[in-house]
């Protein structure tokens, strides 16, 4: 199975009058990953599902990757918001969905959830080694069997200036 770890575009700055979770793309953000989305599908990428954290901003980044062609199917997941635990997601949404080993899997969510999952996913820990842009990609493949965690290859690092 293949996984792309895909963060959210460029969103509006943080403030005290706007809760985290309702901070939206900003328009330059809408512009930048619908140019990255439209790469990513000009280089032959697709989804099986894209599952999304339920906050504003990534919910936006995937709608855009879905009507660029993508995916056909969304679902949001809980785990990929802030502070998301990769060994619960594994757990209890990955393992019972049983994927083939030919599937595609497109999860948009934060930083620094996202590369901390690439890491503990190849090295088994996170070491606070990989970042991941606003519109970036890592894709990671899973073994066929056994534990991913510790386990997984990543063929796939994509800042979004290399895709625009």
């Amino acid at each position: 199975m293949e996984i792309y770890l895909i963060r959210h575009g460029i969103a509006q700055d943080a403030t005290s009058e706007m809760k985290d979770e309702e901070r939206s793309l900003t328009e330059d953000g809408r512009k930048r990953t619908q140019k990255v989305a439209q790469r990513l599908k000009d280089l032959g990428l697709s989804f099986d599902l894209i599952a999304v954290s339920p906050l504003t901003r990534s919910q936006q980044t995937a709608q855009i990757l879905i009507s660029t062609g993508l995916s056909s199917q969304l679902e949001e997941c809980s785990y990929l918001a802030p502070g998301g635990s990769i060994q619960d997601w594994i757990a209890q949404w990955l393992i019972p969905k049983n994927y083939s080993s030919s599937t595609r899997l497109g999860l948009v969510g934060h930083e620094p959830c996202l590369s901390n999952w690439a890491e503990i996913l190849i090295w088994g820990e996170a070491k606070d080694s990989l970042v991941l842009k606003k519109a970036g990609t890592i894709g990671i493949e899973t073994p066929e069997k056994g534990s991913f965690v510790g386990q997984c290859q990543m063929f796939w690092l994509t800042p979004p200036k290399y895709l625009l």
